[in-house]
C-alpha cells in the first residue's frame, strides 16, 4: 500500500510539472497513471478489509483500524474522483501553462 501511495505522489507531481511545461500528452499519461494507482489502492484496501481476522466491534484496535483506514480510504476515493474530473478538463484543454488552479486545487 505504501509503495502505491508513494508512486501516485510521484505521478501526480509528474503530471503537474508537465502541465506547467505545456506538455498535455505527457500530463494526461501521468494523470491517468495516478488515477489507476488510486483505484488500485482502493481495491487493495477493500481486499484488506475482507481478509482481516477482526471486526470494528471486536476491540479498540479494530475500531481504530477501521475508522483510521476508512477515513483514509474515503480521502483516496474523493481525491481519485477529483482527479477524474481533472482528466476530463485536461482532455478539453481547460488547463494551460498559466491557468491550472483547478488542477492544483484537486491535488
Amino acid at each position: 500500500n505504501t509503495a502505491v501511495l508513494l508512486s501516485s505522489g510521484a505521478t501526480i507531481t509528474w503530471s503537474h510539472h508537465t502541465i506547467t511545461a505545456g506538455n498535455k500528452k505527457e500530463a494526461t499519461r501521468a494523470l491517468l497513471i495516478t488515477i489507476i494507482l488510486g483505484m488500485y489502492f482502493t481495491g487493495l484496501q477493500l481486499s484488506e478489509y475482507k481478509d482481516t481476522a477482526f471486526t470494528i466491534s471486536d476491540s479498540v484496535y479494530g475500531s481504530l483500524f477501521f475508522v483510521a483506514t476508512g477515513f483514509h480510504g474515503l480521502h483516496v476515493i474523493i481525491g481519485t474522483s477529483f482527479l477524474l474530473a481533472c482528466l476530463v478538463r485536461l482532455a478539453r484543454s481547460h488547463f494551460t501553462i498559466t491557468h491550472h488552479f483547478g488542477f492544483e486545487a484537486a491535488i
